[in-house]
């Protein structure tokens, strides 16, 4: 295995042990000032050739260039300073300025970002951006302030579908006695339930070696991430059923946030829209050229049809009428696309 693919997607990890006295020495500090300039701390999971990290480098470079040096944003990719979720937590605490987490991880802190991870959301690409870029969208951003986080933008993370080692997945029914990875995200797990898998949450960075060794079957993933993961090294069906279209957040800490000044505030703000642009007009592209790359390292794509797959999981949907938050948020969303919850 190699280097690269050991962590989330290359670099190394403090261990998990090891992250209260780091935290102590003062390694993770999330928003440093004093004579010098501010310096926010921003970690996540993705390797350095991911799209989302290339439009987050671009937004550090803005706002180092706008404030005249004053206000510098330190990027830790690759799981170095934790699993999402930790660092989600590192957020909270202050410990950490910023963090980029798939809006799965976050439900767990934000239950409204569940509405989400809901198979067959969106109607159309286009639907999704509407939702995203306008009022639902930034609400949905700020719905983390209550327990100390708020979002800042969002970053296309394309559509999820199924790899898996050595069964091809063309209907539900393929799913049947598979372990597959998912997010530590109860959504996620219960779609796969649906489908009739063996829902196995695995943090990002282990997932390689669990593939590997048989731990799991398969996982679920966006083109980009499942060739810059490297599983395809060992995973070699992919099947793009496309069952969920998951977007990542953007998230700052409140208390990071509210002690930046009103004009570094704007700035950084500006500088987290721009990043999302520049993000979601290179995804395609790395999209078509993660899919030729695993095609050329001998992956199987299939194409199968999704409407057994949404069939499969229509239970889903009647589950959350019985939770009126989610069940709003919804029926918000699926108007936006001109449809009614009940179509």
């Amino acid at each position: 295995m190699s280097a690269a693919s050991r962590s989330a997607e290359g670099g190394s990890r403090i261990p998990r042990w090891a992250v209260p006295a780091v935290v102590a020495g003062g390694l993770l500090l999330g928003c440093s000032g004093g004579s010098g300039p501010t310096v926010i701390k921003l970690a996540h999971s993705l390797d350095v050739g991911h799209p989302v990290h290339r439009a987050m480098t671009h937004m550090a470079e803005r706002v180092a260039q706008r404030s005249g040096g004053g206000l510098r944003i330190d990027i830790y990719p690759g799981e170095q300073l934790g699993s999402e979720r930790e660092c989600v937590e590192l957020v909270q605490i202050g410990s950490l300025g910023m963090t980029k987490v798939s809006a799965s991880v976050a439900e767990g802190f934000v239950p409204a970002f569940r509405v989400f991870s809901l198979p067959y959301l969106f109607a159309s690409r286009e639907h999704y951006f509407a939702v995203l870029e306008g009022p639902i969208g930034r609400e949905l951003l700020m719905a983390g302030e209550r327990v100390r986080l708020r979002g800042l933008c969002y970053f296309d993370a394309g559509s999820r579908s199924f790899y898996t080692r050595s069964t091809p997945v063309r209907s539900p029914a393929d799913l049947a006695g598979l372990k597959i990875r998912t997010q530590e995200s109860a959504s996620a797990m219960r779609m796969v339930q649906a489908l009739g898998g063996s829902a196995t949450p695995i943090a990002w960075g282990e997932l390689y070696t669990a593939l590997q060794q048989g731990v799991v079957d398969g996982a679920e993933n966006n083109p980009p991430s499942f060739y810059l993961s490297r599983h395809y090294e060992v995973c070699k069906v992919y099947s793009l059923d496309e069952h969920t279209a998951v977007p990542d957040l953007l998230l700052i800490g409140t208390e990071v946030w509210n002690d930046l000044s009103s004009a570094q505030q704007q700035l950084l703000q500006e500088a987290a829209r721009e990043a999302a642009e520049l993000q979601k007009r290179i995804w395609q592209e790395a999209s078509d050229e993660a899919l030729a790359a695993v095609a050329a390292a001998g992956v199987e794509i299939l194409r199968p049809r999704k409407e057994p797959f949404a069939e499969k999981v229509a239970p889903l949907w009647e589950e959350y009428r019985n939770e009126p938050e989610i069940d709003a948020w919804i029926r918000r969303i699926r108007a936006a696309a001109g449809r009614s919850r009940d179509e």
